[in-house]
């Protein structure tokens, strides 16, 4: 079974005169590989969070990237040479290699799930808690205000929005198939089924 840490808990918040943000990281250990989820814009959380784990940037394998906005993806700088994909396509330096299913090597599955961002997709990884879903931003929250209730989850505004009924098809579908979610800014939350 794959485990899956939390390295970086995701916030959003506004500062004096300012915004702040950057996402939520995540590794998974599947099939002997080490993958970093959006590596996040916080390089100094980051590299605490790996050293906590015994690691560096060096021990990684994959990095995975949910969709491309800055917060989640700026610290892909720190993974030089390590392979980096996102839905259906692993970059390799200049070259480009698509996959479908699963990310290769691995049992962890990835599910298109656009609505937020047109390439939004969305891991699924089969755990001894259960099916872990690390959504991106499916769902987001500023500090202090998230709420799991499934009407609340359905209902979440997203100001940043690309596509509102693909978003909502895509919160819907990623409920059905997970027991846990792990959000792009905020608490894993446990999915009432």
């Amino acid at each position: 079974m794959a485990v899956v840490k939390v390295l970086v808990e995701g916030y959003a918040r506004e500062g004096n005169g300012f915004y702040e943000a950057t996402c939520t990281t995540v590794l998974i250990e599947d099939s002997g590989k080490k993958i970093v989820v959006d590596p996040g814009c916080n390089k100094d959380l980051l590299l605490l969070a790996l050293k906590k784990e015994g690691l560096t940037p060096n021990d990684i394998d994959l990095i995975f990237l949910t969709h491309y906005h800055v917060d989640h993806v700026l610290n892909i700088m720190l993974f030089s040479g390590k392979d980096i994909l996102d839905g259906n396509t692993i970059y390799r330096g200049d070259k480009e290699f698509s996959f479908k299913g699963k990310i290769p090597g691995t049992n962890v599955e990835i599910i298109e799930t656009p609505g937020h961002a047109h390439e939004h997709a969305t891991p699924l990884v089969k755990t001894e808690k259960g099916v872990i879903a690390i959504a991106g931003d499916l769902w987001w929250w500023e500090d202090g205000k998230q709420k799991t209730d499934k009407e609340s989850l359905l209902s979440l505004k997203d100001p940043f929005v690309k596509n509102k009924s693909a978003l909502l098809k895509s919160r819907k579908l990623i409920l059905e198939k997970s027991d846990y979610v792990i959000p792009g800014h905020g608490k894993m939350f446990k999915v009432d089924k």
